[in-house]
């Protein structure tokens, strides 16, 4: 059993003032007790292991922020070694979930949000008892709750996305930046965290590619990209980007004013900013894009599993959801367009008609007795 302290992982999160690697914050401490107690030094190794078999950072945050929930909870009654956890200890700890608020607005989590978090813990005592550090998993009996997928909302039609394209400032740099990025969201549904890593080196103009480096699941993928959003990307990186580079260059094809990488909180904000400015009052910022390029491909024909392709899903049931929402479409089309439908339609309305001559005869007949 690996019940003892390795005295190596304590080393690792015990000095405060260790550079943590670039893109490996998850190794940051979680309290600030001397020395760790036994329970966060195995969350600090579960999250490493995650970052070693390439989950992406956004998957280990999430991760870490279930596990610090757990590590508050844990401190406040005094449990320092997940040893000491049981089941009905596990138990109590699921109503605390359920009864949590967000901490900035005081107001209630969203259902999706308690599930994902119980997920997480129960994802770390799997781990735990695989690795031999606990003999029985105390949380095997945590109640998921199942929400089912949910229908991607706010999906824009191809006259709404134009329209939002169109907003940027083409007399400005930044308003040419803009349009490409746009122009990538719309042409390609990439992630925003994958858009805001992509280098010079990734965009290959004679293919018509881009590749995508360590997405989701730190996974590689190359994608096709529309001439339309290549030619804004060239005139961006010929006339406009040299002049926002500082140096050394490291090869960031979206730049801030200052020179730096923009960050995906104002690629964000920039996105929504256009979508309020151009008069689209569906919400929705980037992955609205996601949503809208998935969908219409769909409408027009385009096999579910080159799309699955393109989007980075691992799972094919991740890309059928835009079928639903293909075949919610195709169905108000048919309903308005088909023959046979339309009959249907007369029908109805001649029936309504003759009940409604029925019921005035009745009622006449009945007024002249």
């Amino acid at each position: 059993m690996g019940s003892n302290f390795n005295q190596r992982q304590v080393d690792v999160v015990r000095d405060k003032r260790e550079k943590i690697p670039k893109g490996q914050h998850h190794l940051r401490r979680l309290t600030t007790k001397e020395p760790p107690n036994l329970l966060e030094v195995y969350i600090l190794e579960h999250l490493q292991t995650m970052y070693s078999s390439r989950y992406s950072n956004g998957t280990i945050q999430h991760r870490r922020f279930g596990l610090l929930l757990l590590l508050d909870w844990c401190e406040e009654r005094g449990i320092e070694s997940p040893l000491e956890l049981t089941r009905s200890l596990m138990e109590r700890f699921q109503r605390y979930v359920g009864q949590y608020r967000n901490r900035n607005t005081g107001k209630p989590v969203a259902i999706n949000t308690l599930s994902g978090m119980l997920v997480n813990v129960r994802m770390f005592f799997q781990w735990l008892e695989r690795r031999e550090y606990i003999p029985k998993n105390p949380a095997i009996d945590l109640k998921i709750v199942s929400t089912g997928r949910r229908l991607p909302r706010n999906i824009l039609k191809e006259e709404e996305a134009e329209r939002i394209l169109r907003e940027p400032d083409l007399e400005t740099p930044y308003g040419v930046r803009d349009r490409v990025i746009l122009e990538l969201f719309y042409s390609t549904g990439i992630r925003c965290f994958e858009l805001q890593k992509l280098k010079l080196f990734d965009v290959d103009f004679t293919n018509r590619t881009i590749f995508i480096r360590e997405g989701k699941r730190r996974q590689d993928r190359m994608i096709p990209v529309s001439s339309r959003a290549l030619d804004w990307m060239r005139k961006y990186v010929e006339d406009v980007r040299p002049g926002l580079v500082s140096m050394p260059d490291d090869g960031y094809i979206f730049l801030t004013n200052t020179g730096k990488p923009m960050h995906t909180s104002q690629i964000i904000a920039m996105t929504s900013k256009y979508r309020k400015r151009s008069g689209v009052e569906k919400q929705g910022s980037t992955h609205m894009f996601r949503h809208t390029t998935a969908t219409l491909m769909l409408d027009n024909g385009a096999d579910i599993r080159y799309i699955q392709e393109m989007l980075g899903h691992r799972r094919l049931n991740s890309t059928q959801i835009y079928t639903h929402v293909a075949i919610s479409k195709l169905k108000e089309v048919y309903d308005q367009t088909h023959p046979a439908e339309q009959k249907k339609g007369k029908r109805s309305k001649s029936s309504e008609t003759k009940s409604s001559n029925k019921k005035s005869f009745q009622e006449n007949d009945s007024n002249t007795s």
